[in-house]
């Protein structure tokens, strides 16, 4: 045998690197491999990566730190199957964090990992992908990027998935995906219910979860509804709530029922299959109080529709709801409640709250959890209104005192509900008489004070409601709750300002109410709102007019008119037109004024301390210092009545009718007391001594008002001795006469008489009633001169004087301003020469009285322009 030789072995090429095992302890040293050629030494630092990465966030903050993150995004497209599977691994776990989503996002890797979705990948990488999208989803902008790179339809794909792992995190981005609109609707196109309802059978609860929150979501939408129940889905959800093993999936799957039920096809096949009828039950019978809260909450969604409401008023949901009331859960209680409010739109369901129902919810109102009193105060406020059974319901159950505790909730819901409750139920008198006693005046304050425009306005419209006697108002003024009412009037709320001006139009109902809110400026306010063509309301010129009604004087003077209703009371004041914007000064402050070149203001004032005489032939004990031949003339012009049916009139005008009596001197004849008595002695004194004579006892005669030198506490209007005797007589004169056309024609003439007498056009530049004006404004020291002081009047002081007299003797009759100086009354009567309709009474007409030019006449009305120039 020959000698064995070794082989020699062949040394490695010197340009081949000899191989080199690495052991790395530092993270850092591993990041630098990331960048390695060598696909093997890729896979094997993507592997350490992941596991290190696998233990905790702060790892994940440190390959952020390193910048691990950049070279990664590049291994998602490696040719090489391992380095990819690697790299998606990571940042299914990377992703979770924010500061890694963020850089992501900026490196706009989205478009690498949906391609990671692809069929023909592992399911690993389905996997990992998949979690990465689940995380990146999210966050909005995520969502966005994932929609417009294509994602959702590979992520319904893979719900098909074998892996529940893939099905899970699938599902999970899919669901942050549908909170986005346009998703939504991207998914009906998709047809993505049915594999979504298949995962309903999966046995991983998590999916399950899933898979009906995202049905939740996509169900708010009709088309998916409809796509559910053609997907028998209805059946996969009655199945779960039958099953007490999925317990802890009834909450969510009762969500999904609740968004189905808002269609009537989905609510007519549930009722027709049974399944109305095992929901309410199992809503009444279960012991889980979220369960019980999501089942009222799918009867409310559900009852918004008419026909809903129906079907659940046959299947007696009413005594489901009265059992959810008596929950010990909070949320129970207030969800049952609200189911109550939208219930309410059923007059059946309503009628039986009546009994059941509204005295568990008025015990409700005594809660400590401010949600569950709103909830209890919105329903009673629902059941009560228009319903006064339901109110008086409410009152029996001792619901008025908690109403009001209401009142001072810290939520605004609750006390606007609490407001309704207590307006609908003060519709009804007892009721409201019964609010009053509970101190409602001054409870209602604080919500008139409130921000909240939908509490200033039940608040509001509750004081418009209660508010409707003097007791009443007298409580809210002296409680101070006039000042945020005005307030309100200012609102910029349209429904605000009208239930405010409502309420001011009630509280306005007396006179001391309607002062102060004059005074508070509601008067100013409400002129600027009406004349505003989008801000006024009919409540608005309504208030405004009800506190002009109260204040005749303001009325009189900035609109020129007072109506027959408007009845002239001691105290008024005629200060003439007053100029816009500016403001009437009270009686007061004008009598203390000193006289000026200005109108004169004429004042109505019938109390005196002088009595009137017992006897009208005892003309010397009469006190007012003068001789009376009033009542002869009054007799006189009775007697000189026409007893034609026709008018006396020429050319517009009355034919003149003779008056016998003579014509007063149209001086001033206030005398002293001995004036009667020393008549005889002045007539034999030359013109003038007599002159003298009556001057020094006009001055005499001259009352001095109270006020002047006196303490501010005992001001009071000058008194009127003449007005108090012209009223007496027309009492007594005139009420006697029985026909209404005849009490006018006297009441016309003696007007006239003491105002000067019968004038004709001619002559009354000639009358100088200025003069004598301008003689007692000097002599009383004062622009305010008493009517019955004047002595020589024109058109305005006879028709207020005339109408002063009408409304003292019940005749009804307008006072109308005109231009320059004239005034006149307007009065209704029936003309017996017209028919009625059907023959009935004949029907009003209006006419012009006559004070100036033929005393007594009465003109006809037809057209008020034309007539009026002929006849002023």
């Amino acid at each position: 045998m020959g000698k064995k030789i070794k082989k020699e072995v062949e040394p490695p090429p010197k340009d081949v690197f000899d191989p080199l095992m690495i052991e790395s302890k530092k993270a850092a040293t591993v990041v630098l491999m990331l960048r390695s050629p060598e696909e093997d030494i890729l896979a094997k630092a993507c592997e350490a990566i992941y596991k290190f990465a696998l233990k905790g966030e702060e790892n994940k903050t440190t390959l952020l730190e390193l910048g691990a993150v950049e070279p990664l995004t590049k291994l998602l497209t490696h040719e090489d199957k391992i380095v990819r599977r690697n790299a998606t691994m990571i940042f299914g776990i990377l992703a979770s964090n924010n500061d890694v989503k963020k850089l992501l996002r900026e490196l706009d890797v989205m478009n690498s990992v949906i391609a990671q979705l692809a069929p023909e990948e592992e399911v690993v990488i389905h996997e990992f992908a998949s979690l990465c999208l689940a995380n990146m989803s999210a966050e909005y902008t995520s969502k966005v990027q994932i929609f417009e790179h294509g994602g959702l339809e590979p992520l319904i794909r893979l719900l098909s998935s074998p892996d529940p792992d893939v099905k899970k995190n699938s599902m999970e981005c899919i669901y942050n995906l549908v909170q986005d609109f346009q998703c939504r609707t991207t998914l009906q196109e998709l047809n993505a219910i049915p594999p979504i309802l298949d995962l309903l059978k999966s046995e991983y609860p998590v999916i399950q979860l899933l898979a009906l929150k995202t049905l939740g979501v996509i169900t708010n939408d009709k088309e998916s509804r409809t796509m559910l129940r053609d997907n028998q889905g209805l059946d996969h959800l009655i199945k779960i709530l039958e099953t007490k093993e999925l317990n802890d999936l009834h909450i969510e799957a009762l969500a999904v029922i609740a968004n189905c039920l808002e269609d009537m096809d989905t609510m007519v096949q549930i009722q027709q299959t049974g399944g109305l009828k095992k929901l309410l039950s199992f809503a009444e019978n279960s012991t889980i109080p979220d369960i019980q809260k999501n089942a009222a909450k799918a009867i409310t969604k559900a009852a918004y529709d008419p026909e809903n409401r129906k079907l659940f008023h046959e299947q007696e949901v009413e005594k489901c709801l009265v059992a959810l009331l008596g929950s010990e859960n909070d949320g129970t209680k207030i969800a049952a409640s609200q189911a109550i409010s939208a219930m309410c739109e059923n007059s059946g369901s309503k009628d039986f709250f009546n009994n059941q129902g509204i005295p568990q919810l008025i015990q409700l109102l005594k809660s400590d959890n401010e949600e569950v009193r709103e909830a209890a105060a919105l329903a009673l406020a629902n059941l009560t209104t228009c319903n006064p059974a339901n109110a008086n319901a409410a009152a029996e159950a001792d619901g008025i005192d908690p109403l009001i505790n209401v009142l001072s909730s810290k939520r605004d819901g609750a006390i606007a509900n609490a407001a309704t409750v207590l307006t609908n139920m003060a519709m009804q008198e007892p009721l409201r008489l019964n609010i009053q006693n509970h101190d409602i005046m001054h409870a209602i304050i604080s919500p008139l004070r409130s921000a909240n425009t939908v509490v200033q306005s039940k608040a509001a419209l509750a004081v418009a409601a209660t508010a409707c006697d003097v007791e009443a108002r007298t409580e809210l003024r002296n409680s101070g709750g006039l000042e945020p009412l005005v307030e309100l009037l200012r609102s910029k709320n349209d429904e605000v300002r009208k239930h405010a001006s409502w309420a001011v139009m009630v509280c306005a109902g007396d006179e001391l109410t309607a002062n102060e809110l004059c005074r508070l400026g509601a008067l100013d306010i409400l002129e600027e709102v009406n004349l505003s063509g989008t801000r006024k309301n009919k409540f608005s010129e309504a208030a405004y007019n009800k506190l002009l009604n109260n204040n005749l004087s303001l009325k009189y003077s900035q609109t020129g008119y007072l109506s027959s209703s408007n009845i002239i009371n001691d105290g008024f004041y005629d200060y003439g037109r007053k100029n816009p914007g500016t403001k009437l000064l009270p009686l007061k402050e004008l009598c203390l004024q000193e006289p000026s070149d200005l109108r004169a203001v004429l004042l109505i004032n019938s109390k005196s301390d002088v009595s009137p005489p017992s006897s009208m032939e005892d003309k010397s004990d009469v006190g007012y210092g003068r001789s009376i031949s009033s009542s002869s003339s009054l007799r006189r012009s009775s007697k000189e009545k026409t007893k034609k049916n026709s008018y006396h009139f020429s050319a517009g005008f009355g034919s003149p009718i003779e008056d016998k009596s003579e014509p007063a001197s149209g001086r001033n004849t206030v005398l002293s007391k001995s004036a009667t008595k020393e008549k005889g002695w002045r007539k034999s004194r030359g013109k003038k001594e007599e002159e003298k004579v009556k001057e020094e006892e006009e001055v005499m005669a001259v009352p001095k008002f109270v006020g002047e030198g006196s303490s501010d506490k005992e001001w009071c209007p000058p008194s009127d001795p003449d007005f108090s005797m012209y009223v007496y007589e027309v009492t007594k004169s005139i009420l006697s006469i029985t026909n209404i056309k005849e009490q006018i024609e006297v009441l016309a003439k003696y007007v006239a008489e003491k105002m000067g007498g019968k004038i004709t056009k001619e002559k009354i530049p000639d009358f100088s009633w200025e003069l004598h004006i301008s003689e007692l404004k000097f002599q009383l020291k004062s622009n305010v001169i008493p009517i019955g002081y004047v002595k020589k009047g024109i058109f305005y002081h006879r028709a207020l004087l005339f109408k002063a007299l009408a409304d003292r003797i019940g005749i009804g009759c307008s006072l109308v301003r005109g231009e320059y100086g004239r005034a006149w009354n307007e009065v209704m009567l029936q003309n017996e020469s017209r028919k009625g309709v059907l023959g009935g009474l004949p029907a009003p007409e209006v006419y012009v009285v006559d004070l100036m030019f033929h005393p007594g006449g009465l003109m006809k009305l037809r057209s008020r322009e034309a007539d009026l120039y002929r006849f002023l």
